[in-house]
């Protein structure tokens, strides 16, 4: 069964003057929440059509950096997959940067790199506590945008290491500023979201509009620093205070796109677990969680 809905028929001329994002059936999906009450999409299968959006990146000649930390047992672990996979399914057609942060360089697998794609390896410091090692990535992540993402590429992707691409994740999800619906939250009241409750975190929400996940954010080198920035500035104040967020940079991730809501909202399809088995809205699933080891792999737990 084709989960995809009846394109629309656009004059060949007028193609490349589209803003992709026009062309949504944002009807098509009656059983899932399309777009949020301030204009974003929210980006499911059967909405769009790929190949009007890699038409317009090709015309725009948008590129993309993608980072990921693969720090200690996790490189060994999950790194291959992940960057074998996004050979296959990540911005396919678009020039592609990685940036692999890691505290052990000389094992980063070697990949076999498609045309337009390279690779970069940066050392980071390991740290003795996983929380540690989630949070400073913020710190990282913007300071690298600064010296060297924005310099090469157009937009960027940051995502976790344990999971692997298995489906199209194209220049669809591409916008000024992009957040993922977390998997387990998607269709839970709000008073499920599990939002930092501690007044004196800067994290701290009573209520949001969605639960979002960290494992997938981006958006424009000047959003995604911007969201960098922020995020590690609140980390930092809650070291001062003496606290520490409920879940660390994703609970800082959760506040900043509460008072700065996001330009596109991808579904739970982009980082679905296998866990939660099937569901009937989830027609593709485009990144698979990992297997999680947390007791094997993390260094303090």
């Amino acid at each position: 069964m084709s989960f995809l809905a009846e394109p629309k028929v656009i004059d060949s001329e007028k193609r490349d003057q589209l803003d992709a994002d026009i062309t949504l059936h944002l009807w098509s999906r009656t059983d899932v929440q399309t777009h949020t009450s301030w204009g974003a999409p929210i980006m499911w299968d059967g909405m769009f059509q790929a190949d009007l959006y890699d038409l317009k990146h090709e015309t725009d000649k948008s590129s993309v950096a993608l980072t990921v930390f693969a720090v200690g047992r996790y490189l060994d672990a999950y790194l291959g997959a992940f960057l074998n996979s996004a050979e296959q399914h990540f911005m396919v057609g678009l020039p592609v940067k990685y940036y692999i942060f890691t505290d052990l360089p000389e094992k980063v697998p070697s990949l076999q790199l498609g045309p337009q794609r390279s690779l970069e390896v940066i050392r980071v410091q390991g740290h003795s506590r996983w929380q540690d090692i989630s949070m400073t990535r913020m710190k990282t992540i913007a300071d690298t945008i600064e010296s060297d993402i924005r310099h090469h590429s157009t937009h960027v992707f940051c995502m976790d290491v344990d999971q692997v691409f298995a489906w199209r994740f194209g220049s669809e999800a591409l916008s000024d500023s992009v957040a993922l619906l977390h998997a387990y939250y998607y269709n839970s009241p709000k008073e499920m979201f599990t939002y930092d409750r501690n007044p004196k975190s800067c994290a701290f929400m009573l209520t949001g509009d969605f639960y979002y996940h960290a494992a997938v954010f981006g958006g424009s080198c000047t959003s995604v620093k911007a969201i960098a920035e922020a995020c590690y500035r609140g980390i930092l104040q809650d070291k001062d205070s003496g606290v520490e967020a409920l879940w660390h940079d994703e609970s800082h991730l959760n506040k900043y796109f509460w008072l700065h809501r996001p330009s596109k909202v991808l579904s739970p399809e982009y980082c679905w677990d296998p866990v939660l088995g099937q569901r009937q809205e989830i027609h593709v699933t485009r990144i698979r969680w990992a297997p999680k080891q947390y007791q094997a792999l993390r260094p303090n737990v």
